[in-house]
């Protein structure tokens, strides 16, 4: 009688343990542990930090840009040197980060039928240490160095959308962990084999933009 006693409180021990440990396992590792350390990231390191992010003042991300941002701010084509860049700002920049390059393309247009989209404008160098680009960036502006947009111009070429569907023109800011060896008008395709090997990271805003129906698209009108 006592042996059997002793087998069954035996067993009970064994259910008992075998319960806690099937709950322990749906429960799943505590937080911030299982491989890898806290965070569960490879190799026990820390989380990593918030994103880098990119915004206007001018306009919020997936809306109008103002026509003042535009190659037509009054209404008809304006000389280049007319045209006004947005302010622009980021946050949550990476460790590390040397330079910046900010890229405004359309990639809803290909001139010629190229497989290139329209670079509006193109500017590196950007020291790491900068958090903005101010309203209105001039060709001669020393707030980095401009390389050559679709116009063949080192300078910002507003939004030009004919009229029709909106375009979707892409302001993208890359962090890099050097500065780029270019001059100034360098070719797009030049600043991007720079840059490889060397983003830390990147981010995009977006604006849209088309010109309303029977505007009459054209050349900029020449420098008086």
């Amino acid at each position: 009688m006592r042996i059997t006693v002793v087998r069954s409180l035996a067993t009970l021990a064994l259910l008992l343990a075998a319960s806690v440990l099937s709950a322990a396992a749906q429960q799943g590792p505590p937080p911030g542990g299982g491989p890898g350390g806290p965070g569960g990231r490879p190799g026990g390191g820390p989380p990593m930090g918030p994103p880098l992010q990119l915004s206007s003042s001018a306009f919020a991300d997936g809306t109008t840009i103002p026509d003042k941002y535009t190659c037509s701010p009054t209404g008809t084509m304006a000389s280049p040197a007319d045209m006004t860049s947005p302010a622009l700002s980021w946050v949550n920049p990476p460790k590390g980060a040397q330079s910046f390059v900010l890229l405004l393309h359309d990639p809803d247009a290909h001139a010629a039928k190229s497989m290139y989209d329209i670079t509006h404008w193109l500017i590196f160098n950007i020291p790491g240490d900068a958090t903005s680009l101010p309203e209105g960036v001039k060709a001669d502006s020393t707030v980095g160095v401009q390389a050559s947009n679709t116009m063949r111009q080192a300078s910002f070429f507003g939004p030009c959308a004919p009229a029709g569907p909106v375009h979707h023109y892409t302001f993208e800011l890359f962090a890099l962990d050097s500065k780029l060896d270019l001059q100034k008008g360098a070719s797009r395709d030049d600043v991007m084999k720079a840059m490889d090997g060397h983003v830390l990271t990147g981010t995009v805003l977006i604006g849209l933009f088309h010109h309303p129906p029977g505007f009459m698209m054209g050349p900029p009108p020449r420098p008086q």
